[in-house]
């Protein structure tokens, strides 16, 4: 037997983005996500699809986003672009159930970790389509890896990531009931590699120009939710107990301020110009809504909303047709870097250039899963109703006790405080619907009623024709402590920079036979504008803007807050600022800057020191 979710996603047939998020999946699938398949030829010649390109992770990552994006937005041709790869890969499963695209001879050396990710997203295209093919070739697939872990364990990215196949090995166990699936859990699990022991006795405080499976900042992403996950066919007392105690320890030693972690491939302590690859903000996103899930803990909505509304759109340009590798605090410049004098360790000098590729095509193809799978945690089923917990606008139809019903938030949060609820049900029904009310509000009310903060408000009642329900929370501006006796500022979910306008240099040529062609080419950002600054007070001044065409824009941000800073003596070398002021000194007067949201600002200063002033 598994032990439930306490929050359940809703399938993604019967939800409907609404507001600035749908615009954001609308950018999502006008940029790079929805044509890589075109352009990119790791996707469009790729062997999953009978081409000769890579035939490992690329085109199950893509796939991971492509398809909830396709069926979020109901776009038919999209739909039907998934469809071509899907019907690919089932076509060409083996007659044995083996389902990657490798021959006979080739399976002993072939990373497992591709197999555990495309039987993921099966599961996702089974929620999106119902297609009945899907539970077969599951069956088949994970009946074939079954035996094939019996001779040839786990190794390198499989065994590093083993608790990704648990996924579909729990999703194909809630529809047979077929016992082998929990024996090959357990198996997963005794040949992957023990992220407890790695955390018990943790070693890697300070960081290295050393590449490690160990201290790679996308494995220690996707590694939050492995106990979790064992949690559902083991007893483990407290499901959220690893995570925490993992990120304890990688904030500590390695922690941002946008709330995540430094990874420039590996940990990188705690500087602001060390940087975080783009694939461990999405999957540590993809870990947060499994936390979520699987405990129930409001914590885990709040840690998702402050990467998706910062972390992600950051490192993004606004049009997604670019993306870079990296993404850094403190930045200033996003220029190539000269090859003796690289800041990253263990990643190129073209890391944080926004491009197709920078540096590894991993993230092209893996950023696709961000936004469209926040959908899954938005309206969720509980054991006696329906809950919202990430609080993006959105809309649900389901099925409760014989009653149809309707939930709809509408709202412009994270830049804005408000949320507008209506319910809507064809005949009287008592359900219980619970409201996370987040973490970082300061106070929050219902109806003029006040809530508590941090954790789901429950009302259990009679729902009959339709209920409206009206949230206002209120969001102070905190000046955050960072190392070096530095800090930022957040206000509710977003964290704010000075955002720098920036000049962006066109790259376009051809490397390895994969052209960067405009729109999808690279670029070098710089600016003219000063950023050696620190804050003088305390006191800050909230503007609200209209939410444009391009939600987390930069010379149109939603919100904005007016800062008083002073100059500092701020040096600027190996491509970045210095890692600190050399001098905390004013050089000149106090000045009022805007600051905006840190996903609207492609160059940026966010940790600064605080100087006050008399």
């Amino acid at each position: 037997m598994l032990n439930p979710l306490l929050l359940n996603p809703v399938s993604l047939r019967n939800v409907r983005p609404l507001g600035w998020y749908r615009r954001q999946l609308e950018i999502q699938a006008s940029g790079l996500g929805g044509h890589l398949d075109k352009i990119w030829p790791d996707i469009r010649d790729s062997k999953w699809i009978g081409g000769s390109r890579e035939g490992w992770e690329r085109v199950p990552y893509w796939l991971d986003g492509f398809i909830p994006l396709a069926w979020l937005l109901d776009d038919e041709d999209l739909q039907q672009r998934a469809k071509y790869y899907i019907e690919a890969i089932l076509k060409n499963q083996a007659e044995d159930g083996w389902l990657c695209p490798c021959s006979l001879e080739e399976r002993a050396r072939y990373d497992t970790w591709a197999y555990l990710l495309i039987c993921k997203v099966l599961t996702v295209y089974y929620d999106c389509t119902g297609d009945e093919r899907i539970p077969l070739a599951m069956c088949r697939a994970l009946s074939c890896l079954n035996a094939h872990l019996d001779v040839n364990t786990l190794f390198n990215w499989g065994s590093a990531r083993w608790y990704e196949g648990l996924i579909s090995v729990y999703w194909l166990y809630e529809r047979t009931n077929e016992e082998w699936l929990l024996d090959l859990a357990h198996k997963l699990e005794v040949q992957g590699f023990n992220y407890n022991e790695l955390f018990d006795n943790y070693r890697d405080m300070v960081p290295r120009r050393h590449w490690s499976l160990m201290t790679h900042v996308v494995n220690l992403s996707m590694c939050l939710k492995s106990e979790a996950l064992v949690s559902r066919y083991k007893s483990i007392k407290d499901p959220s107990a690893f995570a925490r105690k993992a990120l304890s320890i990688l904030e500590r030693y390695h922690g941002m301020a946008v709330g995540h972690f430094t990874g420039d491939e590996c940990v990188s302590g705690n500087s602001p110009v060390q940087g975080t690859e783009l694939c461990g903000i999405v999957e540590a996103m993809y870990s947060y809504e499994w936390l979520l899930a699987i405990s129930g803990e409001t914590e885990w909505a709040d840690r998702l909303e402050k990467l998706a509304f910062n972390a992600l759109p950051a490192t993004l340009s606004e049009d997604m047709w670019t993306h870079q590798y990296l993404q850094m605090t403190n930045q200033v410049a996003c220029c190539k870097m000269p090859e003796d004098d690289i800041l990253f360790r263990t990643n190129n000098g073209e890391a944080h250039l926004f491009g197709l590729e920078p540096n590894f095509g991993c993230c092209t193809a893996n950023f696709n899963q961000g936004w469209p799978k926040l959908a899954e945690s938005t309206f969720m089923r509980t054991t006696d109703g329906i809950a919202s917990s990430v609080l993006l606008p959105m809309e649900a139809k389901l099925e409760y006790e014989g009653a149809s019903i309707i939930c709809r938030l509408e709202t412009d949060y994270p830049f804005r405080e408000k949320l507008n609820y209506t319910i809507i049900t064809d005949r009287p029904v008592h359900f219980t619907f619970s409201i996370r009310i987040p973490g970082f509000a300061s106070s929050a009310t219902i109806d003029n009623q006040p809530v508590a903060c941090g954790a789901f408000w429950k009302t259990h009642r009679l729902w009959e024709g339709t209920t409206q329900l009206k949230v206002d929370l209120s969001f102070d501006c905190i000046l955050t402590e960072r190392p070096r006796d530095m800090a930022c500022l957040w206000r509710g979910p977003l964290l704010f920079s000075l955002g720098l306008e920036s000049h962006w240099e066109k790259h376009e040529y051809v490397r390895n036979g994969v052209e960067r062609r405009f729109p999808y080419c690279d670029y070098e950002l710089s600016t003219d504008e000063s950023w050696n600054y620190a804050f003088a007070d305390e006191t800050f001044t909230v503007s609200e803007h209209p939410i444009e065409d391009i939600p987390f824009s930069f010379a149109n941000p939603p919100v904005s807050i007016n800062a008083a800073l002073v100059p500092v003596e701020w040096p600027f070398e190996h491509g970045a600022c210095a890692i600190e002021p050399v001098s905390r000194r004013p050089l000149g007067p106090l000045e009022h800057k805007v600051l905006i949201p840190y996903g609207c600002a492609k160059l940026r200063m966010t940790e600064m020191p605080v100087e006050k002033q008399d």
